[in-house]
């Protein structure tokens, strides 16, 4: 009789171990902006040793076989009405809707693709800890929705590295979803804020009661 009880057991170990090894390990979540906010740690920031260069971007992309950087991948991923793609990943034609500042753009060359963290900004949050791979990885990051946008040249250089205190997008009807998707963006990188950013977020979330954050843990 205890062979049975044991088997039993046996059984019952190997089907949590099967459950377990099925739970994603860096699991997608949705919640409260508000809430989101408080989850960023908190630390100060330091721009020392900063380089651009740091930070390998634009490189061959998801899909290295499709001739397009990583740019013009999310300039065709992004487009509402999709460009033609030529030779050596030429776009011609297409629109897009630059939600900074809530304009129509219909020439690629008018757009740029905007670091939702800028690069420097990522550095002073603990990015200048990282292996040049994950830098790399965080400048051409198309996991996430979020990471990368293109919008207006115009609107991009203004905003240039700085954060939410120092800038926010002309529209005042995109504040609540850049809020969300600049916190989902240091959430998903473990980024951390200094108490200046984060009383900014604060304050600014409490102006979007209905704003939700949705980001995944970059692997």
């Amino acid at each position: 009789m205890v062979i049975p009880v044991l088997r039993g057991v046996a059984a019952a170990a190997l089907a949590v171990l099967s459950v377990a090894a099925s739970t994603p390990a860096h699991a997608a979540e949705t919640l409260p902006l508000t809430e989101a906010v408080t989850r960023l740690p908190v630390a100060p920031e330091s721009r020392e040793g900063y380089d651009r260069d740091a930070f390998r971007h634009w490189n061959t992309g998801d899909d290295p076989a499709d001739g397009c950087s990583t740019r013009n991948e999310v300039l065709v991923d992004e487009a509402v009405e999709a460009p033609a793609v030529g030779p050596r990943c030429r776009l011609s034609g297409g629109s897009w809707w630059s939600y900074y500042d809530q304009v129509w753009v219909t020439s690629a060359s008018g757009l740029d693709i905007d670091h939702m963290v800028p690069l420097a900004e990522s550095w002073d949050s603990g990015a200048s800890a990282w292996t040049a791979q994950r830098r790399e990885a965080y400048a051409n990051d198309q996991g996430a929705e979020a990471s990368l946008v293109a919008v207006t040249a115009r609107s991009n250089r203004s905003k240039a590295d700085q954060d939410p205190t120092q800038w926010m997008p002309p529209a005042a009807e995109a504040h609540c979803r850049y809020i969300a998707e600049w916190v989902g963006t240091k959430l998903r990188w473990s980024l951390t804020a200094d108490e200046t950013e984060v009383a900014t977020l604060r304050e600014a979330a409490s102006d979007c009661p209905d704003q939700q954050v949705n980001y995944e843990p970059a692997t």
